[in-house]
């Protein structure tokens, strides 16, 4: 068994169920019974997506990077719910400009325990930026997140390639679910992410940001087998449908 280190997280394991459900791309709602946890939600214009950013009810919304296909409608429903936004520090400061008052800044390689759970952020291989009139404003470091309530911990890769580091994060945390991208050219490709996968050594694999566009099209239930034949298990959740950890 592997044993858990401060340098990511530690929470003690506990009875509760988390639920995750999967809007598409690579949002996300985890559902720890007491908060909803929103993750890159990027609903509107998204083509594959299962529901409306009018419909979301969130408590805390965790950004991994600033790229149009995860910061997505964080504004709208921040501003609508009351949620906290938590995003590296220089997408938390934009966002503290579009007039949300919950904002909370990180930066990588730091941890807080909120009400609704523990959230540190991890690196990422990829690039960070928001689009405005006046063209591309940077928005920091892109990143990974290790959230963990009701002792379950979530890693969600975020945009990235395969990196070396994985194996540690692998190494000092038991993983519940690893939400890992599959869509190549803009992030991990099906055989990167599988190697990636066998780094973390999570219970369950989640593939996402793929399928959304033809660019990056890939067969989700043929990763999941790869996964399998390796020994892990892996889920291919279609949008808008659900899973217990």
């Amino acid at each position: 068994m592997r044993t858990r280190h401060a340098l990511y997280v530690y929470i003690e394991k506990g009875m509760s169920m988390v639920k995750v459900t999967f809007f598409g791309h690579s949002c996300i709602l985890v559902d720890t019974g007491s908060h909803r946890v929103l993750i890159d939600p990027f609903l509107t214009g998204n083509p594959t997506a299962s529901i409306r950013a009018s419909e979301v009810s969130a408590d805390a919304i965790l950004l991994t990077h600033g790229h149009a296909d995860h910061l997505g409608d964080t504004v709208e429903i921040a501003k609508r719910t009351g949620a906290t936004v938590v995003a590296v520090y220089e997408l938390a400061s934009w966002l503290g400009d579009q007039g949300l008052e919950k904002v909370h800044p990180m930066q990588i390689g730091g941890g807080h325990t909120f009400p609704f759970g523990r959230v540190k952020y991890t690196l990422a291989f990829h690039g960070s930026a928001i689009e405005t009139d006046g063209g591309m404003k940077y928005a920091g470091e892109p990143a990974g997140i290790l959230f963990s309530a009701n002792g379950k911990t979530i890693y969600h890769a975020g945009d990235t390639g395969l990196f070396g580091d994985m194996k540690t994060i692998g190494e000092y945390n038991d993983i519940d679910l690893a939400i890992l991208p599959i869509g190549d050219n803009f992030t991990m490709g099906p055989v990167d992410a599988e190697i990636a996968a066998t780094w973390l050594k999570p219970q369950t694999v989640l593939p996402v940001h793929y399928n959304t566009f033809p660019l990056i099209a890939q067969d989700g239930e043929a990763y999941v087998a790869k996964l399998a034949a390796r020994g892990i298990g892996g889920r291919a959740l279609k949008p808008g449908e659900s899973m217990d950890l």
